[in-house]
């Protein structure tokens, strides 16, 4: 009787450890990504309030030419919506994989994407 109640209780408690760990996972300090990222030629800021800009140097692109967008993430979803000059929005969506103070992943339903935190 006693060791049944035991591995009742160990059951129970490995059972809330994977949930617990499954609960953490996908989620994403939103913090981290703030700055300018970096993918060869293609650049990303995002900033604190939810509004960024992207440019890429190899279509000659200056930052001051930069295309603006804003975004947002939840847990592991990315959200872009590109403003475009004549007033248009085109959304984009990717799944954030990896975000560090130097690493941001993310895919989409296409291809993968890894930047580098510029200083």
């Amino acid at each position: 009787m006693v060791m049944k109640r035991v591995l009742f209780f160990l059951a129970f408690v490995l059972i809330a450890a994977v949930f617990q760990s499954c609960e953490k996972e996908g989620e994403f300090d939103e913090s981290l990504l703030y700055g300018k990222w970096r993918q060869g030629t293609l650049y990303y800021i995002y900033l604190s309030n939810h509004t960024g800009s992207t440019w890429d140097t190899a279509d000659h692109v200056t930052e001051d030419e930069a295309q603006s967008f804003t975004w947002r993430l939840v847990k592991s979803e990315l959200e872009q919506i590109h403003i475009m000059e004549m007033g248009g929005k085109v959304p984009k969506y990717y799944t954030v994989t990896e975000l560090t103070a130097t690493t941001l992943r993310y895919k989409d339903d296409y291809r993968s994407h890894t930047f580098s935190k510029v200083n």
